[in-house]
């Protein structure tokens, strides 16, 4: 397997380096304290391709594949984590759901404008009563007449009160039933829908995050994505590619903390040398740097079999509990280098810190990886 860097990808990684420096870097502090979702940062990014990466150019996409879409939610952590989680929702979750399992005529109405940034999605599995246990949800979707009405809440959700765009899982046969739940797109437009409670975050706080509640919501039948009852196995495969996302986020907040430490540690001096001299600090670097190399073999082994049309489960899985936990430990060894530093806000080390977290929780908790990971071990 060659995992060497494409010049696609170097192209990539240049973009998103010099576009961070200018657009982000000198805000995400400013961000982060006041928990400020730049709305319009996103269709600056749809201008570079990067809200339609795995999109077909004929829908107004970049074209790309996984290795280039990973490159660039790395890079974007590498500077702001919940930059990067955005990017990386919209992307998989939202855009992905239409483009991947929706007809002709929903790709071209949905799909080119969030492709180009002209739309922000957000998509909607997760309630206050079910998490990990999606099937038990109790928002429901009813056929009346020539419509669907949508009613329920919907919890954690990403861009939850900026979307455009959403898609929402609903349930439309009976609990616990894998095929008694259904997906629909929604406009933003819509009465019916509307957002509730913005959470207040420990990490990730410049991507928003807040309820979103369906009250009589009257959508087109035409709205359904597939089939009636397709809903939640559609949804597990697109979570196939996101658990890609994750993993390639948790790298780049990885990234990002060991540059971090190690840039610290060659300048930071005690007893008359660099601490980086000291083989405490320095074994410390070497774990770190280990865990990165082995997560980035992880997830470009993911990546590349999710551009073969490969089956992922397996996979994606392992890419993402193993480099989720690898990024909260390396940022947390960012923070313990920098030592009474790190635990300030003047150095970026404590909100890789915070934010390195969610990478645990996001997209399936570690548990429900392994869980995943035991089911296809053992059947």
């Amino acid at each position: 397997m060659d995992f060497n860097y494409t010049e696609n990808q170097k192209m990539i990684a240049d973009m998103v380096q010099q576009f961070a420096k200018r657009k982000i870097t000198p805000f995400a502090r400013e961000w982060d304290d006041k928990q400020h979702f730049p709305y319009s940062l996103f269709q600056e990014l749809g201008s570079l391709g990067l809200m339609g990466i795995l999109v077909p150019e004929k829908y107004n996409g970049s074209g790309f594949g996984y290795f280039e879409y990973v490159t660039a939610i790395q890079e974007l952590a590498i500077v702001d984590p919940s930059i990067a989680l955005s990017v990386a929702a919209h992307n998989s979750l939202c855009t992905g759901h239409i483009l991947n399992h929706g007809n002709q005529n929903q790709i071209k109405k949905w799909v080119t404008k969030l492709a180009t940034g002209q739309s922000l999605g957000a998509w909607g599995l997760t309630e206050h009563n079910t998490g990990s246990d999606a099937g038990g949800m109790n928002t429901t979707a009813v056929k009346v007449g020539n419509e669907w009405v949508l009613n329920g809440t919907k919890n954690f959700i990403t861009h939850g009160i900026s979307a455009d765009v959403y898609v929402i899982i609903a349930r439309t046969g009976n609990k616990g039933d894998s095929r008694g739940m259904s997906a629909f797109i929604i406009d933003k437009s819509v009465q019916g829908i509307s957002s509730g409670k913005k959470e207040d975050k420990l990490g990730m706080r410049a991507s928003e995050t807040s309820e979103v509640i369906l009250d009589n919501c009257h959508i087109p039948l035409d709205n359904i994505i597939g089939d009636i009852g397709q809903g939640f196995i559609q949804s597990m495969k697109i979570l196939d590619g996101g658990r890609i996302s994750i993993a390639a986020l948790s790298q780049g907040i990885s990234m990002g903390a060991f540059k971090t430490a190690l840039n610290y540690s060659k300048q930071r001096e005690q007893f008359g040398k660099k601490i980086s001299q000291f083989q405490a600090i320095s074994f410390k670097l070497v774990d770190m740097y280990k865990k990165i190399e082995a997560s980035e073999m992880l997830i470009y082994h993911a990546a590349q079999l999710k551009n073969r049309n490969k089956k992922v489960t397996k996979e994606s899985a392992m890419a993402k509990f193993y480099s989720s936990e690898s990024c909260v430990e390396i940022s947390s060894e960012a923070v313990q280098i920098l030592g009474g530093y790190g635990y300030t806000k003047d150095f970026p080390a404590e909100k890789f810190y915070r934010d390195s977290k969610l990478c645990t929780i996001g997209e399936g908790t570690t548990q429900i990886q392994k869980q995943v990971i035991s089911n296809l071990l053992f059947k």
